[in-house]
């Protein structure tokens, strides 16, 4: 399946802030979108040769694109999974883009990611398709997978010990969402509930994707 393989740090700066793709760079002062770098050496602009020309004030088609393109890549989802899960979403009852937003906190390897298992969603996806992530006691492999309430997500015994969980466990200054209930020792987690949209702390607005879709 296509993905994309360049610098992450490139879509971060195309977006013009954090979208938390490389794991602890992301905290520290490498990363060139931080607010922690100094002028001179901050990149906060988008990548290429006519990258700080494209900081101007764009027409409200852009914004509604650049809203789209920063969801996309936050969650690691292809454009044509996330015009699927659109569509899936504008089906069900209640709001477009806070049914969207339920959905993309439901998958597995951000679920994976939200547990402090996985430093990144790229991590957290890669520990999924590795077989290190069980369902109810049952391995899934599938990244897309979407939990339900209820659901009981947990570390299989061989990734229990992995050096790169255990570090991640405790050192990851990320709290568990609220819909969410943690148990042996963050070793497991519960779907106690479906994510509410004051429960997502992603800096997405889904109404301009709503409304970008909609034309």
């Amino acid at each position: 399946m296509a993905r994309y393989t360049g610098p992450v740090c490139r879509l971060c700066r195309r977006e013009r802030t954090k979208l938390f793709l490389k794991g602890e760079r992301c905290y520290s002062m490498k990363c060139p979108v931080s607010e922690a770098v100094t002028d001179r050496h901050s990149r906060a602009y988008p990548p290429g040769e006519h990258g700080r020309d494209r900081m101007r004030q764009g027409s409200e088609y852009l914004g509604q694109l650049r809203e789209k393109q920063k969801a996309r890549r936050t969650y690691g989802v292809l454009e044509r999974q996330f015009r699927n899960l659109y569509e899936e979403a504008n089906r069900q009852a209640g709001i477009t883009g806070e049914n969207l937003l339920r959905m993309l906190e439901l998958r597995l390897d951000n679920v994976t990611f939200r547990a402090g298992w996985g430093a990144s969603r790229a991590q957290a996806r890669q520990l999924v398709r590795h077989g290190h992530i069980l369902v109810n006691a049952k391995r899934v492999t599938i990244p897309s997978y979407r939990v339900r309430a209820g659901d009981e997500i947990s570390l299989a015994p061989s990734a229990r010990e992995m050096f790169v969980v255990r570090r991640n466990i405790d050192t990851l200054d990320r709290e568990v969402p609220l819909w969410l209930e943690p148990a042996e020792g963050r070793q497991q987690v519960r779907v106690a509930s479906l994510p509410e949209r004051q429960q997502i702390d992603e800096a997405i607005r889904e109404q301009l994707i709503v409304e970008l879709y909609s034309k």
